[in-house]
């Protein structure tokens, strides 16, 4: 999208918009502030009212207008001209900035007895006799930032970081078609907004990704977020974002209640949570325009997870004061996980790259929250021997954190006669080898390290982003390749010519030349990246790293003795001994040389010398909690972990920043993460986390 979309077919405004359908002929400077304020102002109409008066054509029109006057009058072109919205040059990083007011987490509940509560203290706690006032608003999925106006201008901007300090942003927020560059309004003015992406935007920039041969992403939240830390303000120009202002922490000559400032901002052109808050008298009140906004919620233009109930006086807020880590005056009441009911088509049972038998009930497909699910994970023998999940059944699905697809309950008053328990069985359903189970652990596994199965997932693993980053490699034809003979390890990729796979399913010639050469691209990538793609056992991104800077080079690590190993690594940190016996046998192990030479001989480790940077900590300061099975061991996830930075706990906190959910999610922590707003998170998640950091 170019500009505000169709209306009603007409260039023109309402009266007081200060534009209309023809402009008599006026000095330059006249007339680049007349385009300045017509563009500024349908920008308005579409970003903020979401009510534009012109097509795109217009809007075009206008902008191209606007651009080859400043390029015949360059002076005009002012940092706050619309043409300045595109961005600038890509930034090397991005610098620590404190914010005014420390970003303080909100205290939450999913409960009408706790809000209850909430409104006890809050009387407790105010001069007697005062009767509070509440205001009810979304709670807003997406990125919160602090925005900073000085005298009317956008001046500053800054993602929320630890609360206390942000990376800042302002030229990323300056790409913001719905936040204003300036305002009519002298002081100082500090707000907190979400970033977010209509769910509508979503699918068009989907629909443009998966075009360009990149993949989708998951949901608008993850998307905004993303967006919002890119070093190129270019590129986040096109992500479509949106900036809606939640609260105001320095300006009290706005107004003297929380919903008179919001609605002040929102008449000074800014977005704001205004249109959708209620103002409530009574807890019966705020109860009531919580389950309005519940109903309403699927016909927002965004995801919100919830509302945010406070106290709307800045008085009565200034007397509640803050705990040490939450304002006494707000809380946020979460929605439940959004469940939806379908019936199990199938159970099938999915073999991974470490041979681990994961069964997936296979569904008719429903939709719940934000996407169609067609599939959910049973995670083992146990979990469906408890839910007693049988082909047939009627089954609840959510999803965990919005991210991972789960069936949590099984319908048996309609199940329909006596179908027969699914049994995990005792021969791999690939190749037919017996199956493991490892000591301790629930999970069946294939020994067969030549199980088409296992090396389906190993190559997929081996071609995802945070590894070597194959484009064009999707499941499809690694299946494909496999189930041919043309691929049998990840070395095979390196052989393939565009003729030998031409004829494959919908592969066309100029598609297998895409994908031969997105292969030959990555023998480039640095050698941690392909250590994390070999999927070494306990060695994620974070040790991969460390590996790499150890060994130097593909053929260094080969050279090394068993005792070379210990001594290599015994002093770097996270490195404990089941990490180096791992790496140990790995190379000791003879399939496994076999395969490395053959990546060294097809030139795989080409100018891949590890990076002498030293070892960066992008998690440092944030806390996880991991709960489930795992692709690896408990103990070598919170190794990457501590090594990155961040901090693991044993359980759920109010302070926990994550939690990482595994294969067999226990209930008990899923529950405590939603109560206490950790965000969660999958592996696949995880490992970006360990390698960008958030």
């Amino acid at each position: 999208m170019t500009g505000p979309c169709q209306r009603d077919g007409r260039i023109g405004s309402p009266a007081g918009l200060g534009f209309g359908e023809t402009r008599k002929p006026m000095p330059h400077r006249d007339h680049h502030a007349a385009l300045v304020r017509e563009i500024r102002a349908h920008d308005h109409r579409y970003y903020v009212l979401d009510d534009p008066l012109i097509d795109d054509r217009a809007y075009d029109a206008l902008y191209a207008e606007l651009r080859a006057l400043e390029a015949a009058y360059p002076d005009l072109a002012t940092p706050d001209s619309p043409t300045q919205r595109v961005g600038g040059a890509p930034r090397a990083d991005l610098r620590t900035v404190e914010h005014a007011v420390p970003m303080l987490s909100l205290d939450n509940t999913y409960s009408s007895a706790d809000l209850a509560e909430f409104g006890r203290r809050v009387r407790d706690r105010l001069p007697k006799g005062t009767e509070p006032t509440f205001s009810v608003e979304p709670k807003l999925d997406g990125a919160s930032v602090e925005i900073l106006y000085r005298d009317g201008r956008l001046i500053g901007g800054s993602t929320r970081g630890d609360g206390i300090r942000g990376e800042e942003i302002l030229e990323n927020l300056r790409t913001i078609r719905s936040l204003p560059l300036t305002i009519d309004f002298v002081g100082p003015i500090t707000l907190r907004a979400e970033v977010v992406i209509f769910r509508s935007d979503l699918r068009a920039i989907n629909a443009e990704r998966t075009a360009a041969g990149e993949p989708p992403f998951a949901n608008p939240r993850n998307a905004a977020s993303g967006s919002l830390r890119m070093l190129d303000p270019r590129v986040v120009a096109r992500r479509r974002l949106r900036a809606i202002v939640w609260a105001v922490v320095e300006g009290e000559a706005l107004a003297a209640t929380h919903s008179a400032a919001l609605r002040r901002l929102h008449e000074l052109g800014l977005p704001t949570t205004w249109p959708e808050l209620r103002i409530c008298h009574s807890l019966s009140e705020v109860d009531s325009a919580i389950a309005d906004l519940a109903d309403r919620r699927d016909g927002l233009p965004f995801d919100i997870d919830g509302c945010v109930v406070k106290v709307d006086r800045f008085s009565d807020q200034m007397s509640l004061g803050f705990t040490a880590k939450f304002p006494r005056w707000a809380i946020a009441y979460k929605y439940r996980a959004e469940r939806a009911m379908t019936r199990v088509r199938d159970i099938v049972l999915q073999v991974g790259r470490t041979g681990t038998l994961t069964p997936v009930a296979e569904l008719e497909p429903i939709a719940l929250a934000g996407t169609t699910v067609a599939r959910a994970s049973l995670h083992n023998g146990d979990v469906i021997r408890e839910l007693d999940v049988r082909v047939g059944d009627r089954v609840g699905i959510e999803k965990a954190g919005e991210i991972i697809p789960q069936v949590v309950l099984v319908d048996l008053a309609v199940r329909d006669g006596d179908p027969p328990p699914f049994v995990m069985p005792n021969r791999c359903p690939v190749c037919g080898t017996p199956v493991e189970r490892r000591s301790g652990q629930v999970a069946l596994r294939c020994p067969n390290a030549a199980c088409p199965g296992v090396v389906k997932a190993s190559v997929w693993h081996f071609a995802r982003r945070f590894a070597m980053d194959i484009d064009h490699l999707g499941e499809v034809l690694i299946t494909e390749l496999v189930e041919r003979g043309l691929v049998r390890d990840v070395a095979d990729l390196y052989d393939l010519a565009p003729a030998t796979i031409a004829g494959l399913s919908r592969m066309g010639s100029r598609s297998a030349e895409n994908v031969v050469s997105a292969i030959a691209s990555s023998r480039d990538r640095p050698f941690d990246r392909l250590l994390t793609g070999l999927g070494i056992d306990l060695v994620g991104p974070v040790a991969a790293r460390q590996l790499a800077e150890a060994a130097g080079s593909l053929s260094s690590l080969l050279a090394w003795t068993p005792a070379e190993v210990e001594k290599r690594l015994s002093g770097v940190a996270g490195f404990g001994p089941k990490m180096i016996e791992s790496v140990r046998a790995f190379l000791a192990d003879p399939r496994e040389r076999a395969l490395l030479q053959k990546l060294v001989d097809r030139g795989v480790s080409r100018g891949l010398e590890a990076t002498s940077e030293p070892a960066a900590e992008p998690l440092r300061g944030i806390s996880f909690c991991v709960t489930g099975e795992l692709s690896r061991t408990r103990e070598t996830v919170h190794g990457d972990i501590v090594a990155a930075g961040g901090i693991v706990h044993d359980s759920v906190k109010k302070g926990t920043t994550f939690l990482v959910a595994g294969e067999k999610v226990g209930r008990s922590k899923l529950e405590a993460a939603r109560g206490r707003g950790t965000k969660i998170i999958d592996e696949v998640e995880l490992e970006r986390l360990l390698r960008d950091g958030p």
